[in-house]
């Protein structure tokens, strides 16, 4: 079952969607009563109808609660600008649905977990890092958006890139200060053909979902503000994954994605228990919503959380 809920965070309204399991007992055969929590992160210029969505569904079919949710400035969610990518902001938004989840009867407030997709991925590292009601991590294909920004998904981007990007953020910022409307900075090109040129086979599987009828929603961003760049490129989602720990991390990355490293990096930073799970053949956007990818990491994710709140 499927419930539109609201979720403050830090003087805003988040729009979220609250998913329960079904039927009078958990698969486990005990009674129903307060159950084990799941948040559900969107990747960078998702909503929450996306793969956030899929996955809060299908966990919710495994006995737990699961709530996705739109961030600050994106989505249904309350905010202005409006396509502005805070990373401070992003990680308010985890622990506040951590804390919505607390206020909830059908949940045990000492079970909740928390799991993120794409920068989602990142964001729910240091949120669950600084947040002891946090008691599992997990992640699909997670980016830290700074190196995203920065280096490029695969990590071999020109340094010169950012640093224009910084001197149009700049500009963009001293625009507006005198009163000139926010400027955007395009996430996608016109065409899948345009978007193979620029980024390859990740930038074309990126326009094929976000801007097709694959997966394509009317509120997910098509741009962010300029002035979400300089706001990200500072931010370092794996600085203190190490502070997880004794809590225990599930990654969970493609074996064919080139965002890979990403997770390799994060989990060598963690202290552990923790384990990096690799789904065969699967790139990034394959476990966005390829059946044969997320259903084995579907039964991962499961598992963990099963086992880890109990």
């Amino acid at each position: 079952m499927r419930t539109d809920v609201a979720i403050p965070s830090a003087g805003l309204k988040l729009a979220g969607h609250l998913y329960t399991p079904d039927g009078e007992d958990t698969p486990g055969g005990e009674a129903v009563g307060p159950r084990p929590a799941i948040v559900v992160g969107h990747p960078g210029s998702g909503v929450k109808e996306q793969t956030a969505g899929l996955y809060a569904r299908r966990l919710a079919e495994r006995g737990f609660v699961t709530l996705a949710f739109d961030a600050a400035y994106q989505g249904e969610s309350e905010g202005i600008p409006r396509g502005l990518e805070d990373p401070g902001q992003r990680v308010e938004d985890i622990k506040a649905a951590v804390s919505y989840l607390t206020t909830r009867d059908e949940v045990d407030a000492d079970r909740i977990g928390a799991m993120g997709i794409c920068a989602s991925g990142g964001y729910v590292l240091p949120a669950a890092a600084t947040d002891h009601r946090v008691k599992a991590v997990g992640t699909v294909s997670a980016v830290d958006i700074t190196r995203q920004f920065r280096v490029g998904p695969d990590g071999t981007q020109d340094p010169a890139v950012i640093q224009q990007m910084l001197d149009a953020a700049a500009a963009a910022r001293t625009a507006e200060a005198r009163g000139e409307e926010v400027q955007g900075l395009t996430l996608f090109p016109d065409t899948i053909e345009e978007a193979r040129a620029q980024g390859g086979r990740h930038g074309a599987e990126g326009f094929e979902y976000y801007r097709t009828e694959r997966a394509q929603h009317p509120r997910s961003a098509k741009t962010f503000t300029w002035s979400s760049v300089d706001r990200m490129v500072f931010f370092d989602a794996f600085r203190y994954v190490d502070l997880i720990a004794p809590r225990p991390l599930l990654m969970i990355a493609g074996r064919e994605a080139v965002t890979s490293w990403m997770s390799v990096e994060a989990f060598q930073n963690a202290r552990g228990p923790k384990e990096l799970h690799w789904i065969e053949g699967a790139s990034h956007v394959d476990l966005y919503d390829r059946e044969e990818y997320v259903g084995p990491a579907i039964t991962k994710l499961t598992d963990f959380f099963r086992t880890r709140l109990g």
